[in-house]
């Protein structure tokens, strides 16, 4: 009878954790980030029907990178537990901490069992609040782990490449529009082969709203709307004030040096 190879449990783990880290950086990558009204999810996913992003609760939402069927099996479980939560106690009872809990004991369960292979997931559960402060946004990698995160965090894909670029550019106070084109320059970054120019058909983009007057905060961006938020606005530039002339002498010299009329731009 041979005898079977030992592996320490310590590289046992290593493998598995490598093995689930290539799985996810194979997929395109997702931006979560906050601005002034809420906090928006980006992805580059050119599907309609198979959704990276996708709301679990009134003021929660979810989105995840990797194996299409393995996380949509935690999004299910996850709207389940909500429903239930709610149902059972209160509406505001269901929290973005609470849902994370439960998935991080789904993740490390599987992550730590030999008998089945690693989850090649990673996710993000997010959670608007009344005010900025109380936004929530939790990463959890394939291992179970909860990271707390604050502004911006990328997950799939050259995530690292793209976290950096996003930590020196966003801001607290940013627009709907302007943390759309800043969430898109970054997943534009996610290529060893240059920066590249995604569109609005290569885009699943959603908010959670907190001015949205309904008590459900999700909305998707879509169609043409979408389009519009990417369209850069012009440079506005306030015309120069023209100095009155004291008479026509003035006037002429001012013709013959070539000096910028009252249309002329700052």
């Amino acid at each position: 009878m041979s005898t079977p190879f030992y592996v320490s449990p310590q590289q046992a783990m290593a493998d598995r954790a490598e093995y689930a880290r290539k799985g996810i950086a194979r997929g395109r990558s997702v931006v979560v980030l906050q601005y002034a009204d809420g906090i928006m999810f980006v992805a580059e996913n050119p599907s309609r029907s198979l959704h990276k992003v996708s709301e679990i609760y009134d003021r929660i939402a979810f989105a995840a990178v990797g194996k299409y069927n393995e996380f949509e099996n935690l999004r299910i479980g996850g709207v389940r537990y909500a429903d239930l939560r709610g149902y059972t106690y209160h509406r505001e009872d269901v929290t973005a901490r609470g849902l994370a809990n439960v998935y991080a004991q789904t993740l490390g369960t599987i992550f730590s069992s030999a008998g089945e292979k690693p989850y090649e997931v990673e996710l993000i559960v997010a959670e608007v609040g009344a005010e900025r402060a109380e936004d929530q946004i939790y990463r959890l990698p394939h291992d179970g782990s909860i990271v707390d995160e604050h502004g911006s965090v990328a997950v799939g894909g050259n995530s690292d490449q793209i976290g950096s670029y996003l930590d020196q550019r966003q801001r607290d106070d940013m627009t709907l529009g302007e943390a759309l084109r800043l969430a898109v320059e970054a997943l534009g970054r996610d290529t060893g082969n240059g920066e590249r120019t995604l569109t609005a058909d290569q885009l699943e983009v959603a908010v959670l709203d907190r001015t949205r007057g309904q008590q459900r905060k999700f909305k998707r961006l879509l169609g043409t709307h979408l389009a519009r938020l990417l369209e850069q606005p012009p440079a506005t530039s306030a015309p120069a004030a023209k100095t009155p002339a004291s008479d026509d002498a003035s006037d002429a010299s001012d013709d013959a040096s070539g000096s910028s009329g009252p249309g002329a731009e700052a």
